[in-house]
């Protein structure tokens, strides 16, 4: 599976490139995070938090906000 079938499937603009906020980290030692999605991981994206150097798995609906355009 590609960002275009999870665009798709989940009716989200995820795009190689776009902003994201994910908002799952919620509590005074886990704020929301921003990063960019990196790619796909068959229904799931990789994201690459800000400050990170690395990518790690998220669902396309779970406690993601999809932030501006594509870079």
């Amino acid at each position: 599976m590609n960002l275009q079938y999870i665009s798709t499937a989940y009716n989200v603009p995820a795009k190689k490139g776009q902003r994201v906020r994910y908002t799952g980290g919620k509590g005074p030692n886990k704020p929301a995070r921003e990063g960019v999605i990196t790619g796909a991981k068959g229904a799931h994206l990789r994201i690459r938090m800000d400050g990170d150097s690395f990518s790690n798995i998220y669902h396309p609906t779970w406690e993601i906000e999809y932030l501006g355009d594509a870079a």
